[in-house]
Parts: structure tokens; C-alpha cells; sequence
């Protein structure tokens, strides 16, 4: 019996509101779709986060042995500052702002959230497609909507009908939304509503003539709406119907509730079997916002130059910090919780580094109670994993076993009192789950590899800055830096060096 088998998935649907036992619709092979970032701005925690989330899904899904393909898109176009349909396109309004090109705000900030994810550990999907990419294929699928008359025309844009969708199909099944209810609240239209009803969403926009970013289309120079690209995306490379689609709860409507409604009436067939949904950050029991002052970019929680934060932290205390509560559940950010996360990470990485070095001397006179008390530490760990991806009694499974490494390492317990097959099977576990699927690195020293490797990226980061002529984010960094003990030198070449004081 493979592992996949041993210990079958079950997971929190969030179209069916209950826990189901997975199963893929290819036996041994995995779909997973995540909504990606809107590459206008510096990604932060809160982002950081959901990525993390479905990186650890798809991590525990190959170490079972499944063959999994994880599409996660890049929106550079379409994302409006409104739900509504309303305002402007966010990565043109950055463009206008700092007088550049919309494709240099999406370079800029697609490499920044390129880098975080290195930082975090989080490995990058197997596919990694832009809206801007797929223009052509939302254009053609907005054409199929029109002609199956879910969908209409209205001065050079396109609305899709969700009045006319609703009578055959269900407009609110991921969401629980009631229509009626939807068509009730909100703004009321007006005499220059395009809408014929408040609930229709963009499938295409017309451009107005300050609009940067613009595309022909057989309805006139527009852009897609938002909702589009990941509906033509994710069954491009995915098919009409695949496992699994993940994202932020604060996704699930209207975006998800748009995806369902857009890929169903295209195809005729469900999109999506399984729905994952991560939940928020808060700070101090608050929701993480801008507006708010609380929310963190990666390099402030590095250098802990943030009025909210007491000192800095490393990548992997945060990702074990994230990692200590279920995806589902909200998850509040407070330094005190940020000191707990350190102290617990570094008991787990000192073991990680000891297992590492222990090996077993091959003779053996067995003690029974203790070589099943080992195996059940093995099992737990794929149970908690297999039960919805739970890392947070996985963790605390890896306590257990931190202790019985210390335990093996002191003395206390003799190697020989273990079976061989039941030490290799406990070690392998151990860091199989720490790295493999819980992606924790080692990091035990202020001039490791990975400081070294987050440093540099930073360098990178600031070297960019100067060539954009970014200069305050350029000294920010350099500023960040030195506060927290790290010097960096300009050559006259151009190259960075740094020296940690």
C-alpha cells in the first residue's frame, strides 16, 4: 500500500461546507489552481501567507507521492480598485503615479514577490501564467458567453447576465450569497449604468481614453475584467474540471463566486471539485490593512524597523509562526506570539541538525513499548497532515519527537533498544516533515547560508531600487540593514558587499 493510500486526504470543502476524503480525478495526479498576486505593490504578510499555505499543500500532496501540477497566476491587468467594476485599473493608476510603464510596475513587483517567496521557502508552481499572456483566450471565452446569451454588450463592454446564469444554474453556491438579496443591496444603478442589474460583473471594459493599458477586441479597445483571466487559466492548464482551487477567503466572493459562475456557463460543466480557503492575519486581534498602519512588509519584519515590532525576526521563525495555526483559522500577529514561534523553531531545527547527525549502530535488542511509541510519532504526523492539512498538531506530534531525538542524542534512550528499520523510519519522517513538507530550513547562525542568501536578496532588492531610481526605498533598505547590525559598502563597480558587525 503507497502513503496516498495509507493515509487518504480529507479536506475542508468550502463549496460543500464539509470535510471530504479527496480523490483526484486522475488516480496519482493532483490539479491545485491558486489566485496569485496583483503585481502593483510590495506583498506582504497577509499575502505571504495564503502562498505559504497552498505551498504546504502541494508539498504534502508530492510527498505522498502524488504528481501534482500547480498553476499560480500573476495578474497584471483588469484588477480594478473596486469590486464594483469601478475605479482604476490598479497597476495602470502605480504606472501614472511614478510615470513609468505599466509592464516596469509589473517587472518591479512581480521580481519583489519572486524574492519573498525565495526568502519564505515557498516553491515556486509548475506553471506560472499572466493575465497580459492570455489576452486572446479572454477575449474568445467572453465571445462564447455572449453567443450562449449569458452575457451582453453594452457601449464597448461586456457584462456577463447573472440574472439569466441564475435560472439554470446556482449564482451564490461557493459564497451561500442569495441573488435576490444581492440584487437588492448594494449601489443602485443609474442613468449611466452600463449594468442591466447590480449583481452582472465585467467580462470586458471599455477603455477610456486615458486608459493605459488597452487591447483590441472585436467590442472595441478595452481590458478584461478581473474575475476572466483566472477562469481561462485555470482550465487552460488544468481542463474544464480539476481538484482543487485555493486562494484567500476574502476571495471567495465575488471572485471565486465569478470564477464558478463564468467557467460553468462557458462549459457546461462544475470547474472546480474541491474549494481551499485560507483565512486572515490579524495584528493584536485587528485585521491587517494598510490603512490601518499594522500590516508588515517581509524586510521590516527582517529588521524590525516597524512601530508595531520590539526587534527583527528570521524568515523561518515567521513561517513556523504561520504554520502554527490551521489555514482556515485567522492567525493574530503580536511580538509576543513572534517570540513564542522563535523558541519553538529553534528546538525543532537544533533537533533537525541532531537527528541529522545520529545514525544507528545496526545491532539491536529491541524494546517494544518504546520501538511502537516511535512508529506512532511516524503515523501521527501523516494523520494530522492527511486530516486538512493540519500543521498545527503536526508540529506539535514533531515536539514529541524533538524530545525523543534529545532523548537518543544524551543517552538517555539507547540506540539499541531500537530497531534499525524503526530508527530510519523515524529519522527519515522527522526530516521529511520538517523540510520536505513543512519547508523549515535550518538557520542557526547570524552568518548561515540562509541569512547570507537573505541578505543578498535584499542587496538585489536595493540594487534595483537604484537603477528605478527609487531612492527612498533604496535607503530603506540600506537603513534596515544597518539597524540591526549589517553594513553595506558601494563599490566603485557598482557591486555591494556587506559586513555583519
Amino acid at each position: 500500500m503507497n502513503l496516498s493510500e495509507q493515509y487518504p486526504i480529507h479536506l475542508s470543502n468550502s463549496l460543500s461546507g464539509k470535510k471530504e476524503k479527496f480523490e483526484p480525478l486522475v488516480p496519482g495526479f493532483v490539479g491545485m489552481y491558486v489566485c496569485g498576486p496583483t503585481v502593483y505593490n510590495y506583498v506582504h504578510l497577509g499575502n505571504t501567507r495564503t502562498f505559504l499555505t497552498f505551498d504546504t499543500v502541494s508539498r504534502y500532496f508530492r510527498f505522498l507521492g502524488y504528481k501534482v501540477r500547480y498553476v499560480r497566476n500573476i495578474t497584471d491587468v483588469g484588477h480594478l480598485e473596486s469590486d464594483a467594476d469601478e475605479g482604476e485599473d490598479k497597476i495602470g493608476k502605480k504606472a501614472r503615479l511614478e510615470e513609468l510603464e505599466p509592464m516596469e510596475i509589473v517587472k518591479r513587483y512581480t521580481e519583489d514577490f519572486h524574492n519573498v517567496m525565495r526568502i519564505f521557502n515557498i516553491l515556486p508552481p509548475s506553471i506560472e501564467p499572466s493575465a497580459t499572456g492570455h489576452i486572446v483566450e479572454q477575449i474568445n471565452i467572453t465571445k462564447k458567453l455572449i453567443d450562449l446569451g449569458l452575457a451582453y454588450e453594452t457601449n464597448g463592454s461586456v457584462y456577463f447576465d447573472v440574472k439569466k446564469y441564475n435560472q439554470s444554474h446556482h449564482y451564490g453556491i461557493l459564497s451561500g450569497r442569495n441573488i435576490d438579496e444581492l440584487m437588492e443591496s448594494g449601489r443602485d444603478l443609474d442613468s449611466q449604468d452600463e449594468k442591466r442589474e447590480k449583481v452582472d460583473f465585467a467580462l470586458w471594459k471599455k477603455a477610456s481614453p486615458a486608459h493605459i493599458m488597452r487591447w483590441p477586441s472585436p467590442w472595441g479597445e478595452g481590458f478584461p475584467g478581473w474575475h476572466i483571466e483566472c477562469t481561462v487559466m485555470s482550465t487552460k492548464y488544468l481542463g474544464e474540471t480539476f481538484d482543487i482551487h485555493g486562494g484567500g477567503m476574502d476571495l471567495k466572493f465575488p471572485h471565486h463566486e465569478c470564477e464558478i459562475a463564468q467557467a460553468t456557463g462557458a462549459n457546461g460543466k462544475t470547474p472546480v471539485r474541491y474549494w481551499l480557503h485560507s483565512n486572515m492575519l490579524t495584528v493584536n486581534g485587528q485585521k491587517m490593512s494598510k490603512s490601518l498602519g499594522n500590516s508588515f512588509l517581509p524586510s521590516e519584519l527582517f529588521t524590525g524597523n516597524h512601530p508595531m515590532l520590539e526587534r527583527g525576526y528570521t524568515p523561518m521563525t515567521v513561517r513556523f509562526f504561520m504554520l502554527q495555526s490551521h489555514y482556515s483559522s485567522t492567525l493574530d500577529f503580536s511580538n509576543e506570539a513572534l517570540g513564542a514561534a522563535e523558541k519553538g523553531y529553534k528546538k525543532l531545527a537544533n533537533s533537525l541538525k541532531l537527528i541529522k547527525s545520529i545514525e544507528h549502530p545496526g545491532n539491536a535488542t529491541p524494546d517494544k513499548e518504546l520501538n511502537e511509541a516511535l512508529q506512532t510519532l511516524v503515523a501521527d504526523c501523516y494523520k494530522n497532515m492527511s486530516d486538512d492539512f493540519n500543521t498545527a498538531k503536526t508540529l506539535a506530534v514533531l515536539f514529541e519527537m524533538s524530545s525523543r531525538i534529545n532523548d537518543m542524542k544524551s543517552g538517555n534512550v539507547s540506540l539499541n533498544k531500537i530497531e534499525p528499520a524503526v530508527f530510519e523510519s523515524f529519522k527519515k519522517a522527522y526530516i521529511g516533515f520538517m523540510e520536505d513538507v513543512l519547508g523549515l530550513q535550518e538557520e542557526t547562525s547570524s552568518d548561515d547560508k540562509l541569512l547570507d542568501g537573505t541578505i543578498r536578496v535584499l542587496i538585489e532588492l536595493r540594487k534595483k531600487a537604484r537603477t528605478d531610481k527609487n531612492f527612498a526605498l533604496s535607503d530603506k533598505i540600506r537603513d534596515d540593514l544597518k539597524a540591526i547590525g549589517v553594513q553595506l559598502k558601494d563599490g566603485k563597480d557598482g557591486e555591494i558587499t556587506y559586513t555583519i558587525e
